[in-house]
C-alpha cells in the first residue's frame, strides 16, 4: 500500500440509501437492519451511506416550490433533519456498519465531519464541482469519486487534484443512467481505470436490474475493488424503483461477488493442487529402456522410448536429458525411475535461455516495449548455474558519451557490491522493487524513484519480487567495475558476463563454448 492508501478500499459494499428513505426514520431503520443483516451473513465490510443537501440554499428560491427538474419536489418531500440522520448513523455502526456521506454543498462537508463519518463520496454530479472537491480534500476523510459522464480528462484532474493533496481516495466506474441497460454497463473501463492510476483503487458503483447478479461478477473479474449500489425496502405503501436492492437482493448480489472471487482466485500463479498434479501425471509419457542397460553405464536417446504411463517416481520425457547415467541394472522395457538414474544438469545455455523467456514475459508485465536493437548482457559472477542467485540482464540500449541500459532482475536475483571509477550513474524503478544499498546505506525503491551513484561508491542490489529499471549514465567503458569480491576482479570479463546480440538465443550455445556452469 503506498503512502497515499491508508484506507483498506479492498471488498468493500457501499450500501446507498439515498432517499430511499421516504422521509421516515423508521423505514430508513428497517433499510439499515436488513442489509446489516446481509453484510454480516456474509462476513463482508459494509458501509451505510446517506445523502446531504442543505436545501434552503442547495435550492434556488424561485424553484422550491415549482419545477420543471423532477429531483426538487423528491428532495423536499423527503428531508429529514441532521438528528434524525444521527440515529441513521448510529443504527447503522450497531449494525457493524462503516458510514458514508454524500454532501452535494460546502456546508454539508463540515456537518458530516462534525458527525464522524467514516468516509466522504462524491457523486457523479459533483464530481467536477470544484468548490465541492476542494471542501471534500480539506476533510480529512477518505474519499470515494463516481465518475459517471466524466471524461478522461476530467478523471485525470481528480487524480492529480487528490493525490498532490494527499487524500486517501477511491475511484469508481460508473454509468448514470438510471437503471443501467446491460450493453451499457461498459465493465471493461474498471480495468482500463485501473491501468491508466496504476496502485488506484478502482471501484464500481451500479444501477443495473437487482436481480441481475452476473454484472458484479465480471465486475470482479475486472479487478474492482470496492461496489455501491443503492437499496431500499418496499411495502404495500412503498414502490421500489428499478435500479434499488431489496436486502434479499443485496444478500443475492454479495453472494454472487464471493463465488466470482472464489473463481477467479488470485493474481500469482498458485501451485498445483495434488488432484491436478495426479491428472497430469496419468497423461505423461515416461520413460522406458528399448534394451538391458547395465549399473554405471551412459544412457544415450537411442536406448529409451517414451511411453504411457509414468509411473510415480518415474522420469517422464520432459525431463530426460542425454548424459543419463545408470545408477542401477535396467531390464528391457523397464523404466527409468528417479531412483536408478542420475540425470545430467542443465547446460549453461538451456539456463540462460530459460532466463530469456522470464525476462521477455517481465518486461511484458511492466510495459517496457523494446525494439531489436540493441546487445544484452547476462551477468552471472558466481558461475551460470548461480544466475538465478546472483546476476543481472542487462539491455545495452546506447553508448555514446551517454548511456542508457534496462536492467532486469528476477524475484530472488542479486548484484554484488562493486564500484566505477569512471562512471556516473542514475537508476530509475520502472517496475517491481529495487533493494539497493549505496555507501552502505539500504533503499528500497519503487516505479519511479530514482537513485544516484557517483563515481568511486560502494553499491549492489537486489530485489524480491522482480524489477525493471532503467540505468542513465555517462559513457560505460569495459573495465571499469570493481568488486567488493576480488575473485571476481580476477575474471576475464567473459566468465562473468555473456553478451549476445539483441537476446541472443541461437547464439548462446556457439558464444558460451568451453565455458562451464561453474
Amino acid at each position: 500500500m503506498s503512502e497515499l492508501d491508508e484506507f483498506d478500499f479492498t471488498d468493500l459494499f457501499v450500501f446507498d440509501m439515498a432517499n430511499n428513505h421516504q422521509g421516515s426514520v423508521e423505514h430508513g431503520l428497517k433499510i439499515i437492519d436488513g442489509v446489516g443483516a446481509a453484510a454480516r451473513k456474509h462476513g463482508v465490510r459494509g458501509v451505510m451511506k446517506f445523502q446531504f443537501r442543505q436545501l434552503d440554499t442547495f435550492i434556488h428560491p424561485s424553484h422550491r416550490e415549482a419545477s420543471d427538474n423532477k429531483h426538487i419536489p423528491r428532495f423536499q418531500s423527503t428531508r429529514l433533519e441532521p438528528k434524525d440522520y444521527q440515529v441513521f448513523v448510529d443504527a447503522a455502526r450497531e449494525g457493524g456498519l462503516l458510514t458514508m456521506c454524500t454532501p452535494f454543498d460546502e456546508e454539508s462537508v463540515d456537518i458530516i465531519v462534525d458527525m464522524g463519518f467514516d468516509i466522504i463520496k462524491i457523486a457523479s454530479c459533483s464530481a467536477e464541482d470544484w468548490p465541492l472537491v476542494e471542501k471534500a480534500s480539506e476533510s480529512g476523510l477518505p474519499l470515494i469519486c463516481s465518475t459517471g459522464g466524466v471524461g478522461l480528462g476530467g478523471i485525470d484532474s481528480l487524480n492529480s487534484h487528490f493525490t498532490h493533496r494527499g487524500v486517501d481516495f477511491a475511484i469508481m466506474h460508473c454509468v448514470s443512467i438510471y437503471p443501467t441497460p446491460s450493453e451499457m454497463l461498459e465493465l471493461n473501463q474498471i480495468e482500463a481505470l485501473r491501468q491508466r492510476y496504476p496502485g488506484r483503487p478502482i471501484g464500481w458503483s451500479t444501477h443495473e436490474d437487482p436481480d441481475d447478479t452476473t454484472p458484479v461478477m465480471i465486475a470482479v473479474a475486472k479487478g474492482a475493488s470496492l461496489f455501491e449500489r443503492h437499496v431500499g425496502v418496499a411495502t404495500d405503501e412503498i414502490t421500489l424503483n428499478a435500479y434499488s436492492s431489496t436486502p434479499e437482493q443485496v444478500d443475492r448480489w454479495i453472494a454472487a461477488f464471493k463465488r466470482a472471487k472464489d473463481m477467479c482466485g488470485g493474481q500469482d500463479r498458485p501451485e498445483s493442487p495434488e488432484i491436478e498434479q495426479e491428472s497430469i501425471l496419468s497423461l505423461k509419457r515416461g520413460v522406458y529402456a528399448k534394451e538391458p542397460i547395465a549399473a554405471g553405464k551412459l544412457i544415450d536417446r537411442e536406448q529409451v522410448y517414451f511411453a504411457m504411463p509414468c509411473l510415480e517416481g518415474q522420469v517422464d520425457s520432459g525431463v530426460w536429458r542425454d548424459g543419463a547415467v545408470a545408477s542401477a541394472s535396467i531390464d528391457v522395457d523397464g523404466g527409468l525411475f528417479k531412483n536408478s538414474v542420475s540425470l545430467p544438469g542443465p547446460p549453461p545455455e538451456l539456463l540462460l535461455k530459460t532466463a530469456v523467456h522470464e525476462v521477455k514475459a517481465l518486461l511484458n508485465v511492466a510495459k517496457v516495449p523494446l525494439n531489436i536493437e540493441f546487445s544484452t548482457e547476462y551477468s552471472h559472477h558466481y558461475g551460470i548455474s548461480n544466475f538465478r542467485e546472483t546476476g543481472a540482464v542487462l539491455i545495452n540500449c546506447i553508448n555514446r558519451e551517454y548511456c542508457k541500459k534496462i536492467l532486469v532482475q528476477l524475484p530472488g536475483q542479486q548484484h554484488p557490491e562493486h564500484f566505477h571509477k569512471l562512471k556516473d550513474e542514475t537508476f530509475q524503478v520502472l517496475y517491481g522493487q529495487l533493494h539497493i544499498q549505496v555507501d552502505g546505506k539500504h533503499s528500497i525503491l519503487g516505479p519511479g524513484q530514482i537513485c544516484l551513484v557517483q563515481p568511486g561508491t560502494w553499491h549492489s542490489f537486489w530485489t524480491e519480487t522482480g524489477v525493471v529499471f532503467e540505468e542513465i549514465s555517462t559513457r560505460d567503458v569495459s573495465g571499469d567495475s570493481y568488486y567488493r569480491d576480488k575473485a571476481i576482479n580476477r575474471m576475464d570479463r567473459s566468465e562473468r558476463k555473456t553478451v549476445v546480440d539483441h537476446w541472443g538465443r541461437f547464439q548462446l550455445p556457439e558464444v558460451l563454448g568451453g565455458v562451464g556452469a561453474e
